[in-house]
């Protein structure tokens, strides 16, 4: 059973700081989905780092950035321990309407079983 500290989203289990974030954007490989995009790397140090990227252009309505990034939240916890080996940012391609925001979660959840599968791509990444 993962500590209490897992399933609450400790603060060390956060990407935070522009230098972070732009080491995963440099070096991270990436994974494309319909409304999201994952960027992962090696991380640095054990246990992998997670960022979220949900701009005002996708989502122009604060309650519902949020509401998305609750749902990629759970979805990294649901994830863990297989994806502490890396560092990663789950970016939100394009919005969509309210009541298809689960959508995201359901890709999320796709996209990080691939990467612990081991089918991320081999392609060095490109700047955003």
């Amino acid at each position: 059973m993962p500590s209490d500290e897992r399933l609450r989203g400790s603060r060390r289990f956060r990407l935070t700081g522009v230098g972070a974030f732009e080491t995963v954007f440099r070096d991270g490989r990436r994974r494309e989905g319909d409304l999201l995009q994952l960027i992962a790397a090696p991380a640095g140090t054990p246990p992998g780092r997670v960022g979220f990227v949900v701009g005002r252009k996708a989502f122009p309505r604060a309650v519902d950035r949020n509401r998305v990034r609750r749902l990629l939240r759970e979805a990294v916890r649901r994830a863990r321990p297989g994806i502490e080996a890396f560092d990663m940012i789950l970016r939100a391609k394009r919005g969509c309407p309210r009541q298809d925001t689960r959508r995201f979660a359901a890709e999320a959840d796709r996209l990080l079983a691939a990467l612990v599968a081991g089918r991320l791509p081999h392609a060095p990444a490109t700047a955003p």
